[in-house]
């Protein structure tokens, strides 16, 4: 069980990550997408479904968005009516922001009625305009369900510029985070700086650690591309080159993926860091999609 994973601080835990469909879409279309998603998943020997919660982040930067931002469906009313049929422990997002006290009270009242979680997600940026803020979304659910297990949001290549991200999780953890997703990895040596520092701060303070999900994702095509840069993913310049020169960028990435996983998880197993996997499509394409799930196999003959 995911929970009881998340609890013995395990490592090895492996989730997929999807975003409803856009707030908007037709009931049959609807119906349809969640079909594709369950006949997709069903047969997947995963240990949760993790469902996000989109955030306009047009104030992170100055950078023109490649894709035009759009809601969606609430992830949480989505996972538990369309995605009702798939037997797997879902991890709804909150993007915290944009809800009031009361609607976040209100979903986590039927939230702890679940066997799954939920990850709390803060503002894009100081210039986000928001009616609740991370700290008081912490306080409120602790308040309200103490014993439900929640989950950060962590992004290591961050890590390279300010050098503060494992402390980042440290304050998340003393505020009730059981385990951590990060943002999309295309680079390995922010990845690891954080983990070593992730470690050595933990001995040092005699912290237990907490599992950390490395999130993989596919990229098959350079417009796919420029909307992961503009996400925030850190992509090195050389890495960049090869795969926007490459005869089959959607091979290429599927393959560095998995060797990121092979990488990360023999750093991890030296020191006893437990870690798990989050694969995802940022994008909507089918041959994406189907790469993520292709991706999603070879992870788990890894382990």
């Amino acid at each position: 069980m995911l929970i009881d994973k998340i609890k013995n601080r395990e490592s090895g835990i492996i989730v997929y990550g999807i975003t409803p469909p856009k707030a908007g879409t037709s009931t049959a279309k609807i119906t349809d997408i969640a079909q594709k998603q369950i006949e997709r998943l069903a047969n997947q020997c995963i240990d949760g479904l993790i469902l996000y919660d989109i955030q306009d982040e047009e104030s992170r930067t100055s950078v023109e968005r490649p894709f035009p931002f759009m809601e969606t469906l609430d992830s949480f009313d989505y996972s538990q009516n369309q995605l009702a049929k798939l037997n797997v422990p879902k991890i709804v997002y909150r993007s915290v922001g944009k809800y009031s006290e009361s609607e976040l009270s209100d979903y986590l009242s039927q939230a702890t009625k679940t066997d799954g979680a939920t990850v709390f997600v803060g503002a894009a940026s100081k210039k986000q305009g928001v009616t609740l803020s991370l700290k008081q979304a912490y306080e409120l659910k602790q308040t309200n369900c103490p014993e439900f297990p929640i989950g950060g949001v962590t992004i290591p290549e961050r890590h390279l510029s300010k050098g503060d991200e494992h402390i980042r999780v440290f304050e998340k953890m003393a505020q009730g985070c059981k385990f951590f997703v990060s943002q999309g990895v295309y680079d390995l040596n922010a990845s690891k700086s954080f983990l070593s520092d992730y470690y050595y701060y933990g001995k040092e303070n005699n912290i237990p650690l907490v599992p950390i999900l490395f999130t993989l994702t596919p990229c098959g095509s350079p417009k796919t591309l420029e909307f992961m840069k503009w996400l925030g993913i850190s992509i090195p310049k050389w890495l960049e080159n090869d795969l926007v020169h490459s005869q089959d960028i959607l091979e290429q990435s599927i393959d560095f993926c998995e060797q990121s996983w092979k990488e990360l998880k023999a750093f991890a197993a030296e020191k006893n860091i437990p870690i798990g996997c989050n694969i995802e499509s940022v994008a909507t394409r089918k041959v994406e999609i189907e790469a993520s799930i292709e991706l999603l196999d070879r992870i788990k003959l890894i382990g």
